[in-house]
């Protein structure tokens, strides 16, 4: 049985005290009430406190609510014992075989156990990273990687549509300058002045002319124009290979160029000149956004004609929403606080209610250290270490999971040293190991002719304590899942599984799974059996979410 099933008994029982006039509830049943784990085990396995909740609006005592609510739940099937605790608890314990269906039911749900359907029918688009396509993804974008990809994965579990983005800087003077950088050094010439110096530019200069030697014969501007296209290829097709192999996929890679070569740009403005938020003022064009909210109107179009990003920024919005997204999810660097309320002003001067339609998540900042020293640099290049090099240097299980299991609002420091190491104290190590053992048993348990069957198991047999234990772990999971993905937090589901792990280890400790020697197979070995297989479901599901494997030996 899992809380949501105990809380549905529950609105049950307290909705036939209505039918029957026992009490009187004037706004209604509720359509679920919390269920909670006691910490104190000895409160049983489920408490809850729906009596506080309801009895002042049934006109009657909380302790005589839970009294009511109390006698009809001892005749509910799966229901072992309700106490009334305190000012009106009800501490609930499930019968053995209600708790131990669940096991089967995990297994038979597979990877579709922990899903739910909290957020169906929203449609959320989530734009991260959105780097310039002028050089390596490195630290700086490494904690959205990971976050952005991971809360896309718990909304999706969650029941929401998901498109994860990309917004592709490639227009304006960055791109140019990326491009006589290029040029400049595939001619052996200066970098222009704010150019691109990194040792990676000469890399990617030699590459592109090795690729079409007849570049540098071109005419001045044409040359210009040819090398910054063929190192934007290259740089993006870069981009997206370290990505994937990062475990984190795109749905959508958006041009900025596509804005303005469709118009887009200019239909956006026109929706805006429509809501009356535009006017101009010393030859430029501004939007109205102090009307919302914002510290300043800005700038749409410069009094020289020069539409400014900002301008780019209203129609990308304007097109996201024109595509039929209900909630724009935006991930931002720590550098980028002031721009939440310039956000949300262009939301509202396009009529949008931005509480409804925008979301802004600012991340802090990373710091990789090595025992007593950060980590700053490249050891290859002397420049900021790249998401390839860190990696190679970390593994991507490590670094994703050790970067999506703390609250991306916080500054995080991580220890190389620590995170790779193969003990216990590692957290990523401790859920992948309990992982592999699980696998390991299940492996075993096969050689000797046993697999988890639902047709030879009994949940009633499963009465030890470490049991329930894991039952009760296991059927939190989808739980975890839907404040995961409610309140953009999917380190908690890291900090669930770590927790799982603990619980599996000293269930495993205490109860024999296999037969030992020439032990028959009991009907009690079977269950346990289902247990384990039911456990690797919950864990391998868990670090999905996360984009980290789940090994099958360690």
């Amino acid at each position: 049985m899992t809380p949501e099933q105990l809380s549905s008994l529950i609105v049950d029982a307290v909705a036939d005290l209505v039918a029957e006039g026992a009490v009187t509830l004037p706004d209604g049943v509720p359509a679920s009430v919390t269920v909670e784990r006691p910490r104190v085990r000895e409160h049983g396995d489920y408490a809850t406190n729906v009596a506080l909740q309801l009895a002042k609006r049934a006109g009657t005592d909380p302790r005589a609510f839970a009294r009511l609510v109390a006698a009809r739940l001892r005749d509910r099937p799966g229901i072992a014992a309700v106490e009334i605790a305190g000012p009106g608890f009800l501490n609930i314990s499930v019968e053995a075989g209600a708790q131990g269906v669940l096991a089967a039911e995990i297994v038979a749900s597979g990877p579709a156990y922990g899903h739910n359907d909290v957020l169906a029918g929203q449609k959320v688009n989530v734009e991260f990273i959105s780097a310039n396509p002028t050089g390596p993804l490195h630290l700086g974008h490494t904690r959205w990687a990971v976050v952005g990809d991971a809360i896309s994965r718990v909304l999706e579990a969650a029941g929401a549509e998901v498109t994860r983005e990309f917004y592709i800087n490639d227009r304006g003077t960055q791109m140019d300058l990326f491009g006589a950088s290029l040029e400049a050094r595939a001619l052996g010439r200066p970098v222009p002045e704010d150019g691109y110096l990194g040792s990676y530019v000469a890399d990617l200069a030699a590459a592109v002319v090795a690729a079409d030697p007849g570049i540098v014969d071109l005419p001045e501007p044409e040359r210009l124009v040819a090398f910054r296209e063929a190192g934007y290829a290259v740089q993006l097709t870069e981009q997206k290979a370290q990505l994937d192999a990062f475990h984190t996929h795109f749905d959508v890679w958006f041009s900025e160029r596509s804005l303005h070569d469709s118009d887009d740009v200019v239909a956006g403005l026109e929706k805006l000149r429509d809501q009356g938020h535009l006017y101009d003022a010393d030859g430029a064009l501004w939007m109205r956004t102090t009307d919302f909210g914002d510290d300043k109107d800005r700038v749409l179009v410069r009094s020289n004609g020069e539409l400014t990003y900002f301008a780019s920024d209203t129609a990308y919005y304007v097109d996201k929403r024109a595509r039929g997204f209900d909630k724009l999810l935006y991930l931002l660097g720590a550098d980028h606080h002031g721009y939440v309320g310039r956000l949300r002003a262009m939301a509202a001067c396009t009529g949008d209610d931005p509480d409804q339609t925008i979301e802004v998540l600012i991340g802090q900042l990373v710091k990789i250290m090595r025992g007593d020293e950060e980590v700053r640099l490249s050891k290859r290049s002397g420049e900021l270490i790249t998401l390839h090099e860190l990696m190679e240097e970390i593994g991507v299980d490590a670094l994703r999971y050790s970067l999506a299991r703390y609250p991306s609002d916080s500054p995080l420091t991580l220890d190389i040293d620590h995170i790779t190491r193969t003990t216990s104290d590692n957290p990523v190590y401790y859920v992948q190991y309990a992982h592999a053992r699980v696998a390991s048993l299940l492996r075993n348990a096969a050689d000797l002719g046993l697999l988890p069957e639902k047709e030879t198991f009994d949940p009633s047999l499963l009465t030890h304590e470490k049991e329930g234990e894991l039952l009760r772990a296991l059927a939190e999971f989808p739980r975890v899942v839907a404040a995961a993905a409610q309140l953009r937090e999917p380190h908690r589901v890291a900090r669930y599984l770590e927790e799982t792990a603990a619980t599996y280890h000293r269930f495993y400790d205490s109860c024999r799974v296999l037969p030992l020697g020439q032990e028959e197979v009991t009907d009690l070995h079977r269950a346990r059996l289902v247990l384990v297989a039911a456990t690797r479901v919950v864990l391998a599901n868990g670090l999905d979410l996360l984009g980290v494997t789940a090994p099958e030996r360690m």
